[in-house]
């Protein structure tokens, strides 16, 4: 699905997102990856499976208030513990589908919430 939408510059938002790939300020991404207003992070992780408490450290090192994991097609949960990094910094963090992760971050991020979207595909 294509969204459109009126960008302010400099800030990062989806302009679509697809079965294996996210458009972001109409560049084409199809890695795991994490996006901010003001950063991205290509290669983030191997893979839903392949997820550590080190990738949420890196995720909380990036200061967001709040994560929006999206889980590609369908929404996944995780154990707690990898989730520690981002709990004992007070990171609120929401589980989706990769659809809503993108819906979601581009309201949050225009309303100048401290943002991340973390993408999985499947």
């Amino acid at each position: 699905m294509k969204l459109q939408l009126n960008r302010p510059s400099g800030i990062n938002l989806f302009t679509g997102h697809f079965e294996r790939f996210v458009t972001i300020n109409h560049v084409r991404y199809d890695s795991h990856l994490v996006v901010t207003p003001e950063h991205m992070v290509t290669g983030w992780t191997a893979g839903f499976d392949a997820l550590t408490t080190g990738d949420f450290a890196a995720l909380a090192a990036l200061g967001p208030k709040i994560v929006l994991l999206g889980t590609g097609r369908r929404q996944r949960f995780l154990a707690p513990s990898l989730l520690s990094p981002l709990i004992e910094a007070g990171v609120s963090v929401e589980t989706m589908d990769l659809p809503a992760a993108c819906r979601t971050y581009n309201i949050l991020a225009l309303e100048k919430r401290l943002v991340a979207a973390a993408l999985l595909f499947d």
